[in-house]
């Protein structure tokens, strides 16, 4: 039970110290005995000199907008002056069946997923819905897209 609540304590730290961009760093000084617990021979006490380990920022994601088709742009206009959705949604590129398609993920759970042909025709939806497999036209898109980048998610 000590382990557990040791485990966890130190999970909420380190949550903690990443969210306010802290240095975290290691404990450099060993207890008299020898061991962090002079009760159970479990856990050694350190034996390295303090490291310390930043934070980095967070990534901030790059689009493609290299020839994004005009239907494209209206349909991110489009999904912008909507209300926010959680997760956001992302519309990726991709290479599926020697064209190049667009990929616009569902906002939350059981909706499914919409590809669009390099024109904007819907092609299928290929995952989503009750079972998780969208509605059959495309089983082998998962498998079978390459050069996957993102265009666009909403920065909301």
């Amino acid at each position: 039970m000590k382990l557990f609540t040791f485990v966890a304590t130190a999970a909420v730290l380190l949550s903690t110290a990443c969210q306010q961009k802290l240095a975290v760093q290691t404990p450099n000084d060993p207890p008299n005995t020898g061991m962090t617990n002079p009760s159970t021979t479990l856990t050694p006490a350190p034996t390295s000199t303090a490291t310390n380990i930043p934070v980095p920022d967070a990534a901030v994601a790059t689009f493609d907008t290299t020839a994004r088709p005009q239907w494209l742009e209206a349909r991110i206009q489009k999904l912008s002056a909507q209300e926010k959705l959680s997760p956001p949604v992302q519309i990726l590129r991709y290479r599926y069946r020697n064209q190049v398609v667009y990929y616009e993920t569902a906002p939350c759970c059981d909706q499914f997923t919409t590809l669009y042909d390099s024109r904007g025709r819907v092609l299928c939806k290929p995952d989503g819905g009750l079972t998780g497999k969208g509605d059959g036209n495309c089983p082998d898109f998962v498998k079978e897209r390459t050069e996957e980048r993102l265009v666009w998610q909403d920065p909301r």
